[in-house]
């Protein structure tokens, strides 16, 4: 997924009530930007670090900069969560998740389950495939990626949805598009929540597949790279 325009650098003052972030331009100018990440944004929101926005050049727009991307002096780090679903699809499309080759339609946001969107639907014939997203962005010291960076009852309620979909004979698959590189292997974040962590491997050894893959960001474009080893322990 590249980028429409030139992303603009600054260096992050502070983020704050979630979706609000005081960044300071490297013209000198301070703006407030919009946090597109509702987590917790854990080691990924430190004061001084460089960022890169985007300019959505909208007068109309409350706030017309968004925080994308952020580096920790190691590598980029891709926060902007809306983007997840648009870079798995156009991998999917390119034919570069073989996991997830060989589907003649995908389909977006489509209603399944009790009152829930399944963010990618793939059909072929008369087969289904379900796949949820998650952006990761949790690196903690141990440098393992994680999942999730604070407690998510909405991760749980679409894990219980993934498995009532393999209940239905449905293939079912959890996606997890890691949108940094300075770590190892996945692990569900158990110590941030702990009924998350439980019910993945639940779910996982009930038959929902379990995909974590690298996303290659730069200031140019973000890009699947390849999948890792995950370890449920």
């Amino acid at each position: 997924m590249k980028f429409n325009q030139t992303l603009i650098e600054g260096r992050l003052v502070r983020r704050y009530k979630r979706f609000l972030a005081d960044i300071r331009l490297n013209n000198g100018q301070m703006i407030t930007a919009h946090c597109p990440n509702s987590g917790s944004m854990k080691t990924c929101d430190q004061p001084g670090w460089r960022v890169l926005l985007s300019d959505s050049r909208n007068p109309k727009r409350k706030l017309r900069y968004s925080w994308e991307m952020v580096h920790n002096e190691r590598c980029w780090i891709g926060i902007n969560t809306h983007l997840a679903n648009k870079i798995v699809a156009e991998a999917i499309s390119q034919n570069r998740i073989p996991e997830l080759a060989g589907y003649s339609k995908v389909q977006s946001e489509v209603p399944y389950g009790k009152n829930s969107r399944i963010d990618l639907l793939l059909s072929k014939d008369h087969q289904q495939c379900y796949v949820e997203i998650k952006n990761v962005t949790l690196v903690e010291d141990d440098g393992f990626y994680k999942f999730p960076d604070a407690v998510t009852t909405r991760g749980l309620k679409h894990l219980n949805e993934l498995l009532s979909m393999v209940r239905q004979n449905h293939r079912a698959v959890m996606f997890y598009l890691i949108q940094r590189s300075d770590g190892t292997l996945f692990k569900p974040a158990a110590h941030i929540d702990p009924e998350y962590a439980q019910m993945l491997g639940q779910a996982h050894e009930r038959g929902v597949e379990i995909l974590p893959y690298l996303a290659r960001v730069t200031p140019q474009e973000i890009t699947l790279s390849h999948r890792i080893d995950f370890s449920l322990e």
